[in-house]
């Protein structure tokens, strides 16, 4: 019988822990956007994905949501591997334009610990994080988000690389689903509507 009751208290307390526990940085916003289009092999951008890379220094230092000026105060990225810089090239032009360090400590597959380190250490800001297209929907997850809610299928299409995801935390860091969504860029000619 104690047993039990131990763990019924212990499953009452997990839910009230989740119950209060932060989605994300508080007062935050965070911008999210899969790399630039990949070269047919290497670790590089193709000249169109360098032509968006470009194209982000004023896109982000003029970005605007809900008419209110959002230009990133931090920005990154998944780390470099042996396969792929692409996140890094894709935001390293604003990130220069803009005088920002790009922070690059986390893996691609490491977005629970990039969750932690939002929530711990980026509150008040606006975060530009770029990264792999197959991990953004555990990213999304990480920070609080339903990635069904913002991608088709909960998945970020293979072929679409012109997407912004925003997300939005109140003063205690819980997602504001309102200011929540997926913003089309309209950079290049050819995008998705």
């Amino acid at each position: 019988m104690s047993r039990c009751l131990f763990i019924a208290v212990l499953f009452a307390f997990t839910l009230t822990l989740a119950a209060q526990s932060q989605d994300g940085p508080k007062n935050a916003t965070v911008l999210i956007i899969r790399h630039a289009e990949d070269a047919g092999s290497g670790h590089g951008l193709s000249p169109r994905g360098q032509e968006r890379a470009e194209a982000y220094k004023n896109y982000f230092q003029n970005f605007t949501v809900d008419s209110k000026r959002r230009k990133p105060d931090a920005v990154l990225v998944a780390a470099d591997s042996k396969q792929s810089h692409r996140p890094r090239l894709t935001v390293e032009p604003f990130a220069k334009a803009a005088k920002l360090p790009i922070d690059s400590r986390f893996g691609n597959k490491q977005p629970t610990d990039l969750a932690d380190e939002l929530r711990a250490n980026h509150q008040g800001k606006v975060l530009l994080i770029c990264w792999h297209h197959g991990q953004i929907p555990a990213l999304l997850r990480a920070l609080g988000a339903a990635p069904e809610r913002l991608l088709p299928n909960g998945k970020w299409p293979k072929a679409v690389y012109d997407w912004v995801i925003v997300v939005s935390y109140d003063e205690n860091g819980r997602l504001v689903p309102e200011s929540t969504r997926r913003i089309s860029e309209h950079l290049l000619p050819g995008e998705s509507q």
